[in-house]
């Protein structure tokens, strides 16, 4: 709730609230958004996810990003206030479908520096109020662009000069040593247990794995997606 008020890229209409929460009220009176106090039960029948916890908000839909210009640098944001960004840094989502696990991803992104991600419209969860909770604001931070098809979005982030980084399970080389440092990346992940689609493999222009050293075979996508994030974000930030 405080990631969308204070981010501000949306308008917020209102903010239903049935339990005390005195920093969401001065929140909203900062950003002069009107508060509702209805009863617990109202509440429940309006939020579209378990345990509300007593607040929630009505706003208008996310701004959608441009996928090209999220992968040439600029901000993605469509429009006059549309601004040249930081070398890109994007996440492609190959068919993710767990709503935790999508939310998770945009939670680990945010925190590792990415600059916008790139969803499927199709066979793949979307941003609904489950996965807008479990990325606990990134949302409101990070753009996002939603494409016809991930394979055909790589190849034109290859035009754009981004390098594009699979991970998989039999990637030709390790995660830990992946060379890129400060050049435009896409870094992609794949759907859970079947990983990345073979036309999305194609895409790539490099497939790294995670070493293992246990017995399991690999790890829950937002924990291999935590993984990948950070080491290309410590490597950028090794670069400059």
């Amino acid at each position: 709730m405080a990631e969308l008020l204070e981010a501000g890229r949306r308008r917020v209409l209102d903010v239903w609230m049935s339990a005390d929460h005195e920093d969401v009220v001065e929140l909203a009176g900062r950003h002069r958004v009107p508060v509702r106090r209805v009863g617990r039960a109202r509440l429940d029948a309006e939020a579209r996810t378990e345990a509300p916890q007593g607040v929630l908000a009505h706003a208008e839909p996310l701004p959608e990003a441009d996928a090209d210009q999220l992968c040439a640098g600029g901000t993605g944001l469509r429009g006059p206030n549309a601004e040249p960004g930081p070398a890109p840094f994007v996440l492609a989502i190959d068919g993710v479908t767990d709503p935790q696990n999508l939310g998770a991803l945009l939670r680990t992104a945010e925190a590792a520096g990415v600059t916008g991600v790139l969803l499927p419209r199709h066979r793949a969860v979307h941003v609904t109020p489950a996965v807008a909770k479990a990325a606990a604001g990134a949302i409101e931070r990070l753009p996002m662009a939603v494409v016809a098809g991930v394979p055909a979005a790589l190849a034109r982030a290859r035009e754009q000069g981004c390098w594009t980084i699979g991970l998989a399970a039999d990637g030709d080389q390790s995660l830990f040593d992946l060379s890129l440092a400060t050049e435009p990346v896409v870094v992609v992940l794949g759907a859970e247990g079947a990983g990345l689609s073979r036309l999305v493999r194609q895409r790539c222009d490099v497939l790294v794995r995670i070493p293992m050293r246990g017995t399991l075979p690999s790890l829950n996508v937002a924990a291999a997606g935590a993984l990948a994030l950070f080491e290309v974000a410590r490597r950028r930030n090794r670069g400059h």
